[in-house]
Order: structure tokens, then sequence, then C-alpha cells
């Protein structure tokens, strides 16, 4: 299960820094800019799980993961400056590395005894963060925050599942390939139909 775990959180950082690249790219930053972009995208989720489990950072701990954060927005940053991409592209990639950052969050707090609800907001921390940073650097309004369909909601769907198919017997693997499913349809199903949760408005 570790070695799997490992696998999806190095998958999860390329995907984020991928994400974070391609935003940046729309802001014409240059290429510092978009390294930095990248990196907060995709290790910024992860640091924030660590500081508050009291654990060492993972991209400290492991050199890896800042190898392949800061290989993959080279990599990217390269390969498609100066293209015309659409400006929505970058939010399927950000559902893929929302699915897989949570996930892996979650697994990683419920390691370390935390309590079932507190491992799933330690998971939707783990998915979201990153994209906050990205967004706050880009100068725009996190997507998370702003009227739009289900990215949050769709995060604590998927570490909740995770839990409670764990807690009725599941394997891990098992569970873990399932809540990483459900973060992805649901976000994915809300994007495609449009689907929110209701707002805040004062009556008139």
């Amino acid at each position: 299960m570790e070695n799997l775990l490992y696998w999806i959180g190095l998958a999860a950082v390329a995907v984020n820094a991928l994400t974070g690249v391609l935003d940046a790219g729309r802001k014409q930053m240059d290429l510092v800019g978009v390294v930095m972009v990248g990196s907060a995208t995709a290790l910024g989720g992860g640091t924030v799980r660590d500081l508050l489990l009291d654990r060492r950072v993972f991209w400290i701990g492991d050199q890896t993961y800042l190898v392949v954060a800061l290989a993959t927005t080279l990599v990217v940053f390269f390969a498609v400056r100066g293209l015309r991409l659409p400006p929505r592209l970058f939010l399927i990639p950000d559902a893929v590395g929302l699915a897989l950052f949570t996930i892996v969050g979650t697994q990683v707090a419920l390691e370390w005894q935390a309590p079932w609800l507190v491992a799933c907001l330690l998971g939707v921390i783990t998915g979201v963060v990153g994209g906050v940073l990205r967004d706050v650097l880009c100068n725009q309004v996190p997507l998370v925050f702003v009227r739009g369909e289900l990215y949050a909601s769709a995060a604590f769907a998927g570490a909740l599942a995770l839990i409670g198919l764990q807690a009725l017997g599941v394997s891990e693997v098992a569970a873990t390939w399932s809540g990483m499913a459900i973060v992805l349809a649901v976000r994915l199903l809300a994007m495609a139909f449009r689907i929110t949760l209701p707002t805040y408005s004062e009556r008139k």
C-alpha cells in the first residue's frame, strides 16, 4: 500500500504542476513565475497537511517530489509555450490532481491516527490548497471559493467514501482506487452538467 500511495503522490505532484504551468501561461508569466506557480500548485496542499499533522514535510523528507515538480514544470513550459490553448483546458488535469491528492492526503492522515472527520478535512486540504495558491499567485479568486461546479465537495465525497469503504472491510487498495474514482467522477459530472451548491444571497 505504501508503494501505491508513493506513486500516486508523485503522479499528483506532476499533474498539479502541469495545471500551474497552464494557468500561469495564460497570465504570460516568465519562466521564474511559471516555476514558482507550478511548484506551489504541486507541493502546497501536502505541505499544509504535513504542517497540521506535525509531520516532516513530504518533499523535504524525499526530494524526489520536488524534482518531479520542477521537471514537470520545465517540460510543460517549453512544450506548450507559444501554443493557443483553450482557457478551460487546465480544469481536466486539475480534476485528476484533485482526486489523486485528496485520497493521498486522507490516507496519510489516517496513518497518523487522525479521527475520520479530521482525515476527511485533511484530504480536502491536500486536494484544494495547491489550486488556491495557484489562483492567488495568478491574481484571481481561487476556484474553490467562487460560485461554480462542485470542487471541494467532490473531494470530501471521495475522502468520505474511502474511509467508509475501509470501515466496511474493503481492502485499502480497492478503497483508494474507488475514492479517487468518486472524486474524479463527481468533479467531471459537475463540470459537464453545471452542478453547483446553493449560494448565499441577501433578500431584497
